[in-house]
């Protein structure tokens, strides 16, 4: 028989003491809970909400930028030269086109699309977010814009999209002053994102690439505007609830007169050189033209892959600004920088004499440097030296005066340094000395390199606008200025002058010098070039050496090629008395430059100054 079972005994205190303790516990959790989820509650709907609302207004609001019309560019005497022209371009959005080379085949049929642009169509579909617009073509006539209006339900995904788009009046006259404006590209983006500007681009499409467009760009931008649209869960607009216009860019009024410009580019008439004229009054540029040029408007809708390569590999390069970057040997045109440190240095005087048998010889050395007249010019003073641009006589004055003193001399007339002039295209030449050729080859200076630089030939290069800015300065006996193109800007308020940059002036010991030299160049002007004119002038002409010619051969430009022959230059100024405006002059591989730069710059000269007499008479 199995044992009874015993009954245990219950502790009730125990267990009373147990679930005390539980309820407790649990009572802590949900009080910590609920503390936690008033407080996340408050975090919410206290101090988030500002942040909250905002996302959730953009479920529902969409910020669309507005882009502002660029500023407008005129000349001096506010004459329109860069515009802003409406247009219509087709846009494709290829996140909404499934098959895209179906969907432009059949466009095709509608809209003529060249080979080029759905080339280029395709190649930029590459790199393009499928989200945004991007353009299938742009300056679609009012016929194609309507007979794609009838036919759209056909392309979803594509649209008409209107806007405005600079446009240059004059073509290619004023392109290597103004620059043009072209797409927005990679570097571009970074550079403006760098510069913390991105945003202001939000709308924009175009940004300047060249000139004037790129060099005042924050001028004439302007800055974005944006309309608050309501939109709907398939983001279709509902209604707009906030604008704020864009606003426009600056207009820029520049130093240019249009009129000696169109004279220029007549003159040049396509051939391969380069005209500066400057006010010497203010570095104001009058006329800046460099020849072959180019029309900038091919390059505001994109221009195509085929017609680049053709301005790029171009012989005549239309690309280069020839005025800033175009770097030539100025041969006899700096004859009288070089004649004014020898007075300066007193290696001459007004008085000095030196013959000339048609050649000079380096003391103790057997080889002849030639004049540029075989037989001589006989006995030349500085005076008769610059009138007859003797060679001999500076071959003498540069061998006695060394080409440490030339280079330090003319660094303040601005030679083989840029101008300053505000565009970013501008090379700086060269203004050789010892340390120059040291640096840049490796080799020792030759009393050779010094008899070359005495005639502005060897390794002294310069550029049109530096000539024309040492010829100011020349022109006004020390007084200096930095070019520049700009003269004034105009906002919704007021026109504003630009300040102009003086320099300080190069101070001779002897200031009578300034007279001989600028004396010397107006009977030079006057003897011949200038000899009937009505106005006072001055001028000096230069013929630079493209390749070498023996010493016992002759220079025969028939038997040499074309792009081979001797570049012309001129500077020349007037009035004499009291400059209004100095020109340099350059044409490419012309020959003689009295001879075929010399009409060019009277006939310049005669159009400002004529003009000017009969304006103010009227």
């Amino acid at each position: 028989m199995a044992p009874k079972k015993r009954i245990t005994m219950h502790d009730h205190a125990a267990e009373a003491s147990l679930f005390k303790r539980r309820a407790l516990f649990t009572f802590a959790c949900v009080v910590i809970l609920l503390g936690i989820l008033l407080t996340n509650l408050y975090h919410l709907q206290i101090l988030s909400y500002t942040d909250y609302e905002t996302r959730s207004n953009d479920n529902r609001i969409r910020v669309v930028p507005v882009a502002p019309s660029r500023g407008l560019i005129f000349d001096r005497h506010g004459k329109l030269l860069a515009e802003n022209q409406p247009f219509f371009s087709l846009e494709l959005i290829p996140e909404k086109v499934k098959d895209v080379p179906a969907v432009l085949a059949e466009l095709s049929t509608l809209i003529p699309l060249s080979a080029d642009e759905q080339e280029d169509f395709q190649k930029s579909l590459k790199y393009h977010r499928r989200f945004k617009p991007l353009t299938l073509k742009n300056r679609l006539s009012e016929s194609e814009v309507a007979l794609f209006s009838v036919n759209r339900h056909r392309f979803p995904g594509i649209s008409v999209v209107a806007g405005l788009k600079r446009h240059y009046p004059y073509n290619g006259m004023m392109t290597h002053a103004l620059g043009y404006v072209g797409r927005i590209n990679d570097r571009d983006r970074a550079a403006l994102q760098r510069n913390d500007l991105w945003k202001n681009y939000a709308a924009t499409k175009d940004i300047g690439k060249q000139g004037i467009e790129k060099f005042y760009e924050n001028l004439l931008h302007g800055q974005p505007g944006h309309l608050e649209e309501e939109v709907n869960n398939r983001g279709r607009t509902i209604r707009t609830l906030k604008s704020v216009p864009p606003v426009p860019g600056q207009d820029i009024y520049l130093t240019l007169d249009l009129k000696l410009q169109e004279k220029a580019v007549e003159l040049l008439n396509g051939r391969r050189g380069s005209v500066v004229a400057i006010d010497p009054r203010d570095g104001g540029i009058l006329a800046m033209v460099s020849s072959p040029t180019y029309d900038p408007n091919l390059f505001v809708h994109g221009i195509s892959s085929k017609a680049y390569n053709e301005l790029l590999n171009s012989r005549s390069r239309p690309l280069i600004n020839r005025a800033t970057q175009g770097q030539y040997a100025p041969a006899s045109t700096v004859k009288p920088h070089l004649a004014l440190l020898g007075l300066e240095e007193k290696t001459i005087t007004a008085k000095t004499r030196v013959w000339d048998p048609g050649f000079w010889q380096i003391p103790g050395v057997e080889r002849k440097y030639r004049d540029w007249k075989r037989w001589g010019h006989g006995w030349v003073d500085v005076n008769s030296a610059l009138i007859g641009s003797c060679d001999t006589y500076f071959y003498e004055l540069a061998y006695k005066t060394g080409v440490d003193k030339i280079a330090n001399f003319m660094q303040p007339f601005g030679f083989g340094e840029r101008t300053g002039i505000d565009i970013f295209e501008e090379s700086a030449g060269i203004m050789p000395s010892k340390d120059w050729k040291r640096m840049r080859y490796n080799q020792p200076w030759y009393i050779g390199d010094t008899i070359s630089v005495g005639i502005g030939q060897g390794y002294w290069t310069t550029t049109p606008i530096q000539l024309a800015n040492a010829a100011a300065i020349m022109a006004n006996k020390g007084k200096r200025f930095v070019p520049h193109l700009l003269k004034s800007i105009k906002d919704s308020t007021a026109k504003i002058n630009s300040p102009v940059d003086e320099m300080a002036p190069i101070e001779l010991k002897n200031p009578k010098n300034w007279e001989i030299i600028n004396n010397a160049m107006r009977d030079t002007a006057h003897k011949k070039r200038f000899k009937d004119a009505t106005y006072s002038a001055a001028m000096k002409t230069g013929t630079a050496q493209v390749i070498s010619v023996a010493a016992d051969a002759k220079y025969d430009a028939d038997t040499i090629d074309e792009h081979l022959r001797d570049n012309a230059l001129v500077i020349a100024y007037a009035p004499f008395e009291n400059p209004k405006i100095v020109l340099a002059v350059v044409l490419e591989n012309a020959g003689w430059g009295g001879a075929n730069a010399g009409p060019v710059a009277r006939a310049l000269l005669d159009e400002y100054m004529l003009r000017d007499s009969w304006e103010s008479i009227q």
